[in-house]
């Protein structure tokens, strides 16, 4: 087991490859139990790269990543995680109900049947002010609607550490405060966030602390205040991750 001061993220010397381009040069990250970070950058910059690699999602060319205090291709880590993509918000092509969706957040290597009547099921719903559309098929919901619908699925194991990418992506301003409020009870609550965001928005005010990265190299690493404004061009493309790694948080390496 880890040690009660291991952090939530650890991240030392990683370098990540795609389609045979470097992506992350030797790039540390250390996020410590329940704080609310942000990491930040252009498109193409290595965000969601960083974000996958750290999960355990996508491998490293060089270097470690560790998730309360356990390498991160160890199983037993991801029962602390509860992960987003950003293209989760595809999931509305699949002909589930939100309650049948949020339930799938419980499978993993111990449970594969699908426990709708759990009642977890429906008081992560219930957080993300969904219960009332329990039963509705997530392929008749809007964007923010989906959105939702999918981080109740990243919190129906109730997850130590809560990892998203562009959360508010695609989705409306109400939703957005809506989404963001809940981030700030969670993290009153103690969960550790970790969120990759184009810009704050309404998360600027609650964030720790900034990441911010730039072609693949970390340029900053503190107050949000205090960050760079960089050109917000591209850099290296960063491909999309297909669907079976956007469905949660229950990633069990072989």
């Amino acid at each position: 087991m880890s040690g009660p001061q291991s952090p939530a993220v650890e991240v030392v010397g990683a370098s990540v490859s795609r389609a045979g381009q470097r992506v992350l040069h030797d790039v540390d990250l250390r996020i410590e139990r329940g704080e609310l970070v942000a990491l930040l950058g252009a498109n193409g910059s290595g965000k969601s790269t960083l974000l996958r690699a750290a999960v355990g999602v996508l491998p490293l060319d060089s270097g470690s990543a560790r998730l309360f205090g356990q390498d991160v291709q160890r199983g037993t880590a991801h029962d602390l995680l509860g992960y987003i993509p950003q293209d989760s918000l595809e999931v509305g092509a699949i002909p589930a109900t939100a309650r049948e969706t949020v339930a799938s957040g419980l499978l993993g290597a111990r449970s594969w049947r699908p426990r709708v009547k759990d009642p977890r099921v429906l008081q992560a719903l219930e957080d993300v002010g969904m219960a009332d559309l329990a039963g509705r098929p997530v392929s008749r919901m809007s964007g923010g609607q989906r959105r939702r619908v999918m981080i109740a699925r990243a919190l129906v194991r109730d997850p130590e550490l809560l990892v998203l990418d562009e959360p508010f992506s695609g989705v409306d301003l109400p939703t957005q405060e809506i989404i963001a409020e809940l981030f700030r009870i969670l993290s009153a609550r103690g969960t550790t966030i970790l969120v990759v965001l184009h810009e704050t928005g309404p998360l600027g005010a609650d964030l720790r602390r900034a990441l911010v990265l730039d072609h693949g190299h970390v340029v900053h690493d503190g107050p949000v205040a205090d960050r760079p404004r960089l050109d917000p061009g591209h850099g290296h493309p960063e491909d999309a991750a297909p669907l079976d790694e956007c469905l949660g948080q229950e990633i069990h390496p072989a």
